[in-house]
């Protein structure tokens, strides 16, 4: 199979809504990362997301929608604070989970009983699911537990000869995945954290908790909170700001030993790792800047070193939890400082 990359207009949109309708596969873009699209209601176009990603089949999906489609077609309810939450930061980087009506692909939830649907922003995204006008599941389009792509090019180096198509709507300015929201009770409760925070969501409606942790036994009701994620193809150590001597160290031991070494931090601790002569990647000055070129820099990483130091940055709180979250994530406890 022979993937294509091709920008946005009439023609591109057209060529993937008639793929989507033939139960194929779609890469698009949104303003956080890039996802694999399919039908939601064709039980068999679900199931190749699965397949081609290497996907665990117990890890849900989020079905992404137009600005104006009907949410009643496929939430079985529809909770006052959670229309709240619609109005103040969708379109955007927020995914709900609703009771489900049980219309969509039986996969798409892992049988569940719940329903994540978001809302991008993107204009390109946008104009695809106009196209369509069906619900597209779309979980990020890069090989299961690997970065997820923030480019068109990230995508092909996972997927071609996969999948056919590749819509380019450029960089993604969000950097991380969505913050997921489970709005079934009384209150909203994050599952995972990203650019919209439990601070700007307990503004709008009052409170909101965040429950990232799956209890033993319990059923995933959110993509991305089980598994090792995000990680990079190269060793990668992750230390405390506070141990930015043994992150040192270790990137000199490392080197010693002939391996293509790099350093990724915030702006602030760069000079400390130039001072040895290091390789860095600066991560930004800002929460912004940490989140848009956090997955860009991983794959950059493992393109250039055998191993990769990261020092978390100083500031832990409001969108750095989500970045915070994929950090550690790409990393194995083992490698924690």
């Amino acid at each position: 199979m022979e993937t294509k990359i091709k920008p946005i207009s009439l023609d591109s949109l057209q060529e993937a809504k008639n793929i989507i309708f033939s139960g194929g596969v779609v890469a698009m873009p949104t303003e956080t990362v890039y996802g694999l699209g399919a039908n939601a209601f064709d039980d068999g176009a679900v199931k190749k997301i699965f397949e081609i990603k290497g996907r665990p089949n117990d890890n849900p999906l989020i079905a992404h929608v137009h600005e104006d489609y009907d949410l009643s077609k496929i939430i079985d309810y529809d909770p006052p604070y959670a229309k709240k939450l619609r109005e103040a930061f969708l379109p955007g980087p927020l995914t709900l989970v609703y009771p489900s009506k049980g219309r969509v692909s039986p996969r798409v939830s892992c049988g569940l009983d719940t329903l994540a649907v978001r809302i991008p922003s993107h204009e390109g995204a946008q104009a695809f699911l106009k196209e369509v006008n069906v619900p597209i599941v779309a979980p990020s389009a890069n090989l299961s537990r690997h970065v997820s792509p923030t480019s068109a090019r990230h995508v092909f180096d996972d997927f071609e000869g996969k999948i056919p198509l590749i819509l380019d709507g450029g960089e993604c300015v969000g950097g991380i995945e969505s913050t997921v929201c489970d709005v079934t009770g009384e209150i909203p409760v994050i599952l995972r954290p990203g650019l919209i925070t439990r601070e700007m969501i307990a503004e709008v409606v009052g409170d909101c908790e965040e429950y990232t942790l799956v209890p033993d036994g319990g059923k995933v009701r959110s993509p991305g909170v089980l598994y090792k994620h995000y990680a990079p193809r190269c060793k990668t150590l992750l230390f405390t700001c506070e141990n930015l001597e043994n992150a040192i160290l270790m990137y000199m031991r490392e080197s010693l030993e002939n391996k293509r070494v790099a350093a990724l931090c915030e702006e602030k601790r760069i000079s400390d790792f130039e001072k040895i002569g290091a390789k860095t990647l600066n991560l930004g000055k800002n929460q912004a800047e940490m989140a848009m070129r956090l997955y860009r820099l991983l794959r950059e990483a493992e393109k250039i070193c055998d191993v990769l130091i990261v020092v978390e940055p100083t500031e832990k709180e409001g969108v750095m939890r989500g970045v915070m979250n994929r950090l550690r994530k790409a990393c194995t406890s083992e490698d924690v400082k």
